[in-house]
């Protein structure tokens, strides 16, 4: 269910795009699923886990290399003036494909401020949440079983079952299957769904922080509308 927050806003510069949130700016104790503080330190705990930077920076940038939006980026900026964040975004970043996600952890003038330094809006990212004590029981399809991905065949598998959906590069796999597998932060498992003996669907649960957190949830389009995910 939503988590009570209101759209995401993305921003593009010259060098890349990505999708981010633009969520209100009050953060207090996490009490309820529309707490929106553990839920976007979870989010830069795990995107930083790909190349090993630090969540809790007041700038957090984080660079894999990699040919995607979501794999190179700015996650935060607080506490320092938007120049000085652009000026060193663009110092670490340059070259890749990446964007700025701006969310209720980030200074409230950012959004403005960056579209007043040249950035464009690319689009919108919800933050959703549930509670899984009150959640209701679902049946998946007959055929459908999960297989946790542990083995570099089944990581292969796994990645090329989301790269398609999720637009990453074909001649990009091999690296992201190696960043799949390095990646030690805080507990990972990845479910695969397998139909026919073929993985159609994918899905990262993250558990770092006091959030589990889900991503890279993606279908194969054949199977789509069946329950996989």
């Amino acid at each position: 269910m939503p988590a009570g927050a209101r759209g995401a806003i993305g921003i593009r510069n010259v060098d890349g795009r990505v999708n981010f949130s633009g969520l209100p700016a009050s953060l207090h104790s996490v009490s309820t699923i529309n707490d929106l503080e553990w839920q976007l330190a979870a989010n830069r705990r795990y995107w930083t886990s790909w190349n090993g930077e630090l969540p809790d920076n007041d700038l957090t940038v984080y660079r894999t290399g990699i040919h995607h939006n979501l794999l190179n980026g700015v996650l935060r900026v607080r506490n320092r003036p938007l120049k000085d964040a652009i000026d060193e975004a663009h110092e670490q970043l340059d070259g890749s494909r990446w964007g700025w996600w701006v969310g209720a952890d980030s200074d409230e003038a950012t959004v403005d401020g960056l579209l007043a330094h040249g950035a464009t809006i690319t689009g919108e990212m919800p933050v959703m949440a549930i509670d899984i004590l009150g959640a209701t029981r679902f049946d998946p399809p007959d055929d459908l079983r999960i297989r946790i991905v542990r083995e570099r065949s089944e990581m292969r598998e796994y990645v090329a079952a989301y790269s398609g959906p999720l637009g990453f590069r074909a001649e990009d796999l091999e690296v992201i299957v190696d960043r799949e597998l390095a990646n030690r932060v805080g507990r990972v498992v990845r479910l695969a769904g397998i139909i026919d003996g073929r993985t159609v669907g994918t899905c990262t649960l993250s558990v770092a922080t006091e959030t589990a957190a889900l991503y890279f949830i993606a279908t194969d389009p054949a199977y789509r509308r069946r329950g996989v995910a």
